[in-house]
C-alpha cells in the first residue's frame, strides 16, 4: 500500500512538472496576461499599503456612527491638508538640501578622501595597515562605485514608477472602495471556496488580514518615531542635510532588520566627511535609538517581534528587489507573510494527516 501511495504521489509530481514545462512552451500566450499583472501590481501594492494605513482611522469614525463614506472623505481631507502643510513647511527645505547635496557631491567625495588621508597618517591606525596600502584611493573608489550603484538602482526603481499618473489617479479610487467595501471582500472570496473548506478559508483570510494590518501599521508607527528621534539627534550634533538624511532613514527603516543598517551608511558617510568625531557621535546616537526601538518601541507596537528569521528576511528582500526594485523590497515581507499563511493552511488541510501516516 505504501508503494502504491508513493507511485501515486510521484505521478502527481510528474504531472505538475509536465504542466509547468508545457506552460513555458506557450509563454507567448501568457505574456499579455503577465504584462497586465505587471501594470496593475504597483497600484495594487500602494493601494494595499494606504488601505491598511487608513483603515484604523476610518473604523474609528465608523464605530462612532459616522457614515462610512463621509468618514473616508474626512480622512482623505485631513490627509490632503496634512500633506499640503508638510509640503509648504518641509518640501522647500528638503528640496534645497537635495539640490545642495547634488551640487556638492564631487566636493564631498574629495572631502571623504581628505579625511581618509588624515586617518592614514594617524600613528595608531597605521599599525593596522601595511605601508603600501592606500586607504584614500581604495575607499574613495568604493565610495564612487557606491554612489554610481545607488544612482543606477534608484533610476531603475523610478522606471518602475514611470507611469506616475496612472498610480496617482487609480490608487485613491481603489483605496476608497477598499475602505468602503473591504469588509465584504472575504465573503466574496469565500464563494470560490468549496463549502467543506469555507471555515478554514475564513480563518485563513482573517489571519492574513491581521498579519498585514499589524505589520504595515506597526511598521509605519515604529519608523515614524525612529525618524523623528534620528532627526532630533542629527540636529543636536549639527549634521549637514539633517532633514534629507532623516527622510532617507525613514524610507530604509520601513525594511525590517537590514533597513536600519543600509540607512545608516549615507548618514555615517556625511558625518565622517564633516569630521570623524561627528561620525562617532552619530554612531552612538543611532545605536542608542535602535536599542530603544528594539526594547521599548517595537514590543509595545507589535506586541511581539515578527515571526520571520533574519536570514529568511534577507533572502526575501533580495528576491523582491531583483523583481521590482525598491517597490519589491517594500512589498516583499507582506507578500511572504501571505504566502506563508496560505501554505500553512494548505498543508494542514491536505497534507498533514498524510505525512503523519507516512511517518507512523
Amino acid at each position: 500500500m505504501l508503494q502504491n501511495r508513493f507511485l501515486l504521489n510521484a505521478a502527481k509530481i510528474i504531472a505538475v512538472l509536465v504542466m509547468i514545462y508545457l506552460a513555458t512552451k506557450i509563454s507567448f500566450l501568457l505574456n499579455p496576461l503577465l504584462k497586465m499583472v505587471h501594470i496593475l501590481l504597483i497600484p495594487m501594492i500602494f493601494s494595499g499599503f494606504f488601505y491598511y494605513s487608513l483603515r484604523p482611522l476610518v473604523n474609528y469614525f465608523a464605530h462612532r456612527k459616522v457614515n462610512r463614506s463621509l468618514a473616508i472623505l474626512f480622512v482623505y481631507f485631513v490627509l490632503t491638508a496634512l500633506i499640503a502643510l508638510l509640503g509648504m513647511v518641509i518640501w522647500p527645505i528638503l528640496l534645497d538640501q537635495v539640490q545642495t547635496l547634488t551640487d556638492n557631491l564631487p566636493s564631498l567625495i574629495e572631502g571623504f578622501r581628505s579625511q581618509v588621508e588624515q586617518l592614514q597618517h594617524n600613528r595608531f591606525l597605521s599599525m593596522f595597515a601595511s605601508g603600501r596600502s592606500d586607504w584614500s584611493t581604495r575607499l574613495s573608489g568604493y565610495l564612487d562605485n557606491s554612489v554610481q550603484a545607488i544612482t543606477d538602482y534608484v533610476s531603475q526603481s523610478l522606471v518602475m514608477l514611470s507611469n506616475f499618473f496612472l498610480v496617482a489617479a487609480t490608487v485613491p479610487i481603489i483605496v476608497y472602495y477598499l475602505l468602503k467595501e473591504g469588509e465584504r471582500l472575504p465573503g466574496i472570496l469565500l464563494h470560490f471556496v468549496p463549502r467543506a473548506y469555507r471555515k478554514e478559508g475564513r480563518n485563513m483570510l482573517s489571519d492574513m488580514d491581521a498579519a498585514l494590518s499589524g505589520y504595515i501599521v506597526g511598521r509605519i508607527i515604529v519608523t515614524s518615531i525612529l525618524s523623528v528621534m534620528l532627526y532630533v539627534g542629527f540636529l543636536l550634533v549639527h549634521l549637514p542635510y539633517a532633514l534629507l538624511l532623516a527622510v532617507i532613514s525613514f524610507l530604509f527603516n520601513l525594511i525590517p532588520y537590514i533597513g536600519q543598517f543600509i540607512g545608516a551608511v549615507p548618514v555615517l558617510i556625511v558625518a565622517f566627511i564633516d569630521s570623524p568625531a561627528k561620525a562617532l557621535w552619530i554612531l552612538v546616537i543611532m545605536t542608542a535609538i535602535q536599542i530603544i526601538e528594539g526594547n521599548v518601541i517595537s514590543p509595545h507596537v507589535y506586541g511581539m517581534k515578527l515571526d520571520i528569521h533574519p536570514l529568511t528576511t534577507i533572502l526575501v528582500l533580495l528576491i523582491g528587489g531583483d523583481l521590482l526594485g525598491l517597490v519589491g523590497i517594500l512589498a516583499a515581507i507582506p507578500i511572504y507573510m501571505l504566502l506563508k499563511i496560505l501554505i500553512l493552511y494548505v498543508y494542514r488541510l491536505f497534507f498533514e494527516e498524510k505525512v503523519e501516516e507516512l511517518v507512523d
